[in-house]
């Protein structure tokens, strides 16, 4: 098992969320196993259908069973979102008991849009992504992250067969357990077909009126659909730059989904080659590096914000970050192994509207170098830099 960077306390309760299979029952048995006994620790696995159908019936039930173990000082709640109304009662014993509650979820969706109780600050939130680089480590191997993705369970297969096998079936389970169970869409085959579209523009900006007529629905439903995938946590929404530059033009976001190897198998690419040269491969290398970003900015806390820029003339930024009290870094992100001037006239271009910004090329090179105001970085090493962190591997 690998380490993972997530910081969880062990003084306070708190919510962590995440998509299926990242590995957040794992990471609550190691953390609780490692630094409490058993006799303090009571768990409530709400995929258990027999126990969400008694606590479903009467919440309060989860009190009861909680006051017949005086030794417990943590409770586990595993899926919370299937029960919203259980965080009435956790509210109740955080208060009166001074339990604490570690409560995962993979899906916000019902608990913020059905007004649940989400404890008034008494629980902090925190999310758990597939693997980062920073946690395989020695394990990490650029080509295979990019063919499969970084789900904990890969890592468990040992050949390609297995894994397509895998991510194939995690996109089946995603379809059955959290929009046909938990009821979100009615329309579950359109649904689907707008899955499958949605993956082929992953890291695009949206055109929704375009894949509407693909999907054969309205602007209304895709947009909706989008909001769907946000909320169960398999994507998030790249947003253009929002202060005025004079070139800009981009007005919609960009959909990336949380892991390559479950866009691959959306689009049914798994398993096939991802040769090193290809435009494929250079989209890939595009969207784990945001990847990357976007999960150590979670882990690392460090409040970062994250936009894209495209101008009316097609020149565009693939990333840019607004670091607090620190100067903004507009990125570029190539795959070659090589970088030559012309990878820098976006920067070049662009950079002109922030003055104050630094100007970073990640790539595939081996060393850093500058070229002009240009900061060219081997990606794991920018990636350190960016969070003021020391990269060892």
């Amino acid at each position: 098992m690998y380490r993972r960077i997530v910081n969880l306390p062990l003084n306070n309760s708190f919510f962590l969320f995440g998509p299926r299979g990242t590995g957040k029952s794992t990471l609550l048995e190691t953390v609780f196993l490692r630094e409490l006994s058993p006799a303090e620790v009571l768990v409530f696995d709400l995929l258990d259908p027999d126990l969400e159908e008694e606590l479903k019936r009467r919440p309060a039930r989860l009190r009861e069973r909680i006051e017949a173990h005086p030794g417990v000082g943590w409770v586990v709640i595993d899926e919370v979102q299937k029960l919203p109304a259980l965080l009435d009662v956790v509210h109740q014993l955080i208060e009166s008991k001074r339990i604490r509650f570690a409560l995962t979820g993979s899906s916000a969706r019902k608990l913020k849009r059905g007004g649940a109780n989400l404890l008034a600050g008494r629980a902090f939130e925190f999310k758990l992504h597939p693997l980062t680089h920073m946690e395989l480590g020695a394990d990490f191997d650029l080509q295979s992250t990019l063919e499969w993705g970084t789900l904990p369970s890969i890592f468990s297969f040992p050949d390609a067969l297995s894994r397509g096998r895998y991510l194939k079936t995690y996109v089946r389970t995603y379809l059955q357990e959290e929009i046909l169970l938990e009821q979100i869409v009615r329309n579950v085959d359109g649904f689907r077909n707008f899955l499958e579209v949605a993956a082929q523009t992953n890291g695009k900006i949206l055109n929704y009126a375009k894949i509407a007529r693909d999907c054969n629905m309205d602007d209304k439903s895709v947009a909706r659909f989008f909001e769907i995938l946000r909320d169960t946590l398999v994507g998030f929404f790249l947003e253009p730059y929002g202060t005025s530059v004079r070139k800009r033009q981009a007005q919609k976001p960009k959909f990336l989904f949380f892991d390559i190897g479950v866009v691959r198998a959306i689009t049914k690419e798994v398993g096939h080659p991802l040769p090193p040269h290809s435009y494929a491969f250079g989209n890939a290398f595009e969207q784990f590096i945001i990847l990357e970003a976007l999960r150590l900015n979670d882990y690392f806390e460090t409040d970062f914000s994250f936009s894209y820029l495209r101008t009316k003339d097609g020149v565009e930024i693939d990333l840019i970050v607004n670091r607090p009290h620190q100067p903004q870094v507009l990125i570029e992100i190539k795959s070659a192994a090589t970088v030559g001037p012309e990878d820098l006239r976006a920067l070049n271009s662009l950079g002109q509207e922030f003055p104050d910004a630094e100007k970073w090329v990640l790539c595939r090179e081996q060393h850093a170098r500058r070229a002009g105001d240009c900061w060219i970085l081997p990606w794991r090493q920018g990636l350190a830099r960016m969070y003021g962190r020391e990269d060892t591997h």
